[in-house]
C-alpha cells in the first residue's frame, strides 16, 4: 500500500488518456483498487482531453504518446497554453530520450513506461504529485546530454544570472553538459565536497531540487550563455 504524506491532496485525482479501451479499463481498476487515488475521467483521444482536462481538474494526467488526432506531444502543447494546473507524467510503451527531453520541455513532470510493475506506477504519480521529475530508468547524464544536443541556439542572448556566483554559472554550465561531480572538481581543482555545496547554493537560488530540474532551467532562461 501507498503511504501518502499529508501534504498529498487526498484522494489524488487521476486522468487517464489512452486509446486502448481494454488498457484504460485495466489501469482504471487497478487505481480505483489503491487508497489514495481517485480516477476522475478518461480520454481515449487528444482532440477530447484538453477540455476534459478543463472540467475534471485532475492532480495528475497519465498522457500515452500515440493519441489519435492529438499526439501526446501536441496536448502537452495545449496544456501549456491553457495554462490547466496538471502534472503529466508520459505512460507509453517506448520512447527516445530526445522525445523524454522534448516533453519536459514541454510541462511534462516524467516518463514511465507501460512495461513498469504496479509499484513503480504508484511511486512516479507520488513522485510527480511531490513536484519532483520522475525519469523512470533513464539517468540524469543521459538526459542531460540530450536536452543539450537539442537546446535551441542562444545566438549570443544573454539572460539573467539569477544571483549566480561566476563559479556556480561554471558549475551549471558543466550539470547541462552531463558531467559528475567527480568530473567537474576535477575540471575547477575544487573539491568534492566544495561542488556539493555549490550545487546546494543553486538548488536554492533557482528553487530547483535536482540535476534534470537544474537542467531544464538553465536550458530555458539561457544560464548556459551567461556563463560563457
Amino acid at each position: 500500500m501507498v503511504s501518502l504524506p499529508n501534504s498529498f491532496p487526498s484522494p489524488i485525482r487521476i486522468l487517464i488518456a489512452d486509446d486502448h479501451p481494454l488498457f484504460r479499463d485495466g489501469l482504471r481498476r487497478l487505481l480505483q483498487a489503491e487508497p489514495g487515488f481517485e480516477v476522475v475521467g478518461e480520454a481515449s483521444d487528444g482532440d477530447v482531453l484538453v477540455d476534459l482536462a478543463r472540467k475534471t481538474r485532475p492532480d495528475i494526467l497519465l498522457l500515452d504518446l500515440s493519441m489519435p488526432r492529438q499526439d501526446g506531444m501536441e496536448v502537452l502543447r495545449e496544456l501549456s497554453l491553457s495554462k490547466i494546473p496538471v502534472r503529466t507524467l508520459l505512460l507509453t510503451a517506448s520512447i527516445e530520450k530526445a522525445q523524454i527531453v522534448q516533453a519536459l520541455k514541454l510541462g511534462a513532470y516524467g516518463v514511465i513506461l507501460k512495461e513498469a510493475t504496479t509499484q513503480r506506477l504508484f511511486d512516479s504519480i507520488q513522485c510527480v504529485m511531490a513536484g519532483q521529475y520522475w525519469i523512470g530508468r533513464e539517468s540524469v547524464s543521459d538526459l542531460v546530454r540530450a536536452l543539450r544536443s537539442v537546446a535551441p541556439s542562444e545566438n549570443g542572448a544573454r539572460g539573467k544570472d539569477y544571483g549566480l556566483t561566476t563559479r556556480e554559472l561554471e558549475i551549471v554550465t558543466l550539470v547541462v553538459a552531463g558531467y559528475s561531480n567527480p568530473d567537474i572538481a576535477q575540471r575547477c581543482s575544487i573539491s568534492e565536497q566544495t561542488v556539493k555545496h555549490h550545487i546546494s547554493n543553486i538548488f536554492d537560488k533557482l528553487g530547483v531540487s535536482n540535476r534534470l530540474e537544474l537542467a531544464l532551467f538553465a536550458v530555458n532562461h539561457r544560464l548556459t550563455a551567461v556563463a560563457s
